[in-house]
């Protein structure tokens, strides 16, 4: 389960994030639905994960490629995104999972009560100390020997204001080694770290360096 609670009112609660991505809608998935490097970081998960695993999305957008993938290979597959526009549209695109209007730094996600969490791009708008505490809510909502598969742009930036998809938005990420250290101190083992460089299906878009993690939970 993941819930939430929060008594600020609708303006208020709307993440920077969650602007941009209500305005981007399918215009998203059409740029990166076909990067080969998120398809291959998705087999190598598929690979570990048990059948019929519990799986927690974070950042689920469209719900494809991520939940999509999961759910066709027969996984129980929880998404939540802070736009309600990607969470209507998920629903209506991946009908085999379930998705949640939620933001992953509020909500509440008990311990060890899924199999495997990702989060595919999806810390970016987020302070680093949010990226932290998220990484350890990750490994903490996995149970022990469970999986945590991540990706970014390891940058080193914080804070910076710039245009994405002809969108306004201010990032902050890490350089990669500083990265796969924030997950490896979240109690997590990498398995694998792969770099790639993909080019968004997007008439303004530039060739983006990316960096796929995938990582364990320690088993008890």
């Amino acid at each position: 389960m993941v819930t939430e609670e929060d008594h600020r009112t609708e303006e208020e609660r709307r993440a920077p994030a969650a602007v941009v991505f209500d305005a981007l809608g399918l215009d998203y998935e059409r740029a990166f639905a076909g990067s080969a490097p998120h398809r291959a970081s998705l087999g190598r998960l598929l690979e570990l994960l048990a059948p019929g695993s519990r799986v927690l999305d974070v950042g689920s957008g469209t719900g494809r490629p991520t939940a999509g993938t999961l759910a066709e290979a027969g996984h129980r597959v929880v998404g939540v995104d802070v736009s309600p526009v990607m969470v209507e549209l998920a629903a209506r695109q991946v009908p085999g999972a379930e998705f949640r209007l939620a933001d992953i730094r509020e909500a509440t996600v008990p311990e060890a009560s899924f199999d495997a969490a990702c989060a595919y791009f999806s810390l970016l708008q987020m302070t680093r100390a949010e990226q932290a505490a998220v990484v350890a809510k990750l490994a903490r909502a996995v149970r022990p020997g469970g999986l945590v598969a991540l990706a970014t742009v390891p940058l080193d930036v914080e804070d910076v204001e710039g245009v994405f998809m002809g969108q306004p938005v201010r990032v902050t990420s890490f350089a990669a080694e500083a990265f796969t250290g924030l997950v490896s101190g979240a109690g997590l083992t990498v398995l694998s770290e792969e770099h790639e460089v993909f080019t968004p299906a997007h008439p303004e878009a530039v060739p983006e360096p990316h960096l796929f993690v995938l990582a364990r939970r320690a088993a008890r």
